[in-house]
């Protein structure tokens, strides 16, 4: 397997957005609108993908708080939720559901330092057979917490709405038609969908988005 550059650094965040901005003049549009783009990497692991089981259907804020009272109980590697009853797991805040999508992350027995070395493809695929973990929230993992230069989030809805007003569409792309568009932007989709986010927020503003 070959990985290409990793996205460490805002060098190489720049790079890509260099790179973008030369093959498609609407992104150099874009990155005009947004100045440099952020990093926004997170560390990976088990922690990590509990995290994003958390936030799933919550507000910021309110995924935040649940967050907290789950680390200030030492609830957030996979031997504690197995040891957590489920009195204290909803003491923290966590549904039923997420109860249910917590404790099979911490059975799913994943190698997440093995997962370093898989491909793309492989992480996404290992990952969406835990229950609660869909291919958005895999592709993010892949993005962020892996550091991999060329992934997408095509269902992510804030990417179809930046990519409609971006190139003009007549409509928010759904995810299929967004990821054969994005085929384009190889091999630096990760950068794209921050670029995207980016303007997302700069349109947002402008357009009244909710």
């Amino acid at each position: 397997m070959t990985i290409h550059k990793l996205i460490l650094t805002d060098e190489v965040v720049a790079q890509g957005a260099a790179w973008l901005a030369q093959r498609e003049p609407r992104f150099a549009v874009a990155l005009t609108a947004t100045g440099p783009l952020p990093l926004r990497n997170r560390a990976d692991g088990f922690a990590a993908l509990l995290s994003a089981i958390v936030s799933q259907q919550l507000s910021v804020a309110s995924a935040a708080a649940i967050w907290k009272r789950l680390n200030n109980a030492d609830m957030i590697e996979a031997a504690a939720i197995m040891r957590a009853g489920d009195d204290a797991l909803r003491a923290a805040g966590l549904s039923r559901q997420k109860i249910r999508y917590a404790r099979a992350l911490a059975e799913s027995g994943i190698d997440f330092v093995r997962l370093r070395q898989c491909d793309d493809a492989e992480v996404i695929s290992v990952l969406t057979e835990v229950s609660g973990i869909g291919v958005w929230t895999a592709e993010i993992y892949v993005m962020f917490s892996l550091s991999r230069p060329d992934v997408f989030a095509p269902g992510d809805l804030a990417l179809q709405e930046a990519a409609r007003s971006l190139f003009d569409l007549p409509g928010r792309p759904k995810e299929r038609a967004l990821r054969e568009m994005a085929e384009a932007w190889s091999p630096w989709r990760s950068v794209a969908a921050r670029l995207l986010w980016a303007y997302y927020a700069v349109i947002k503003n402008r357009e009244g988005i909710t």
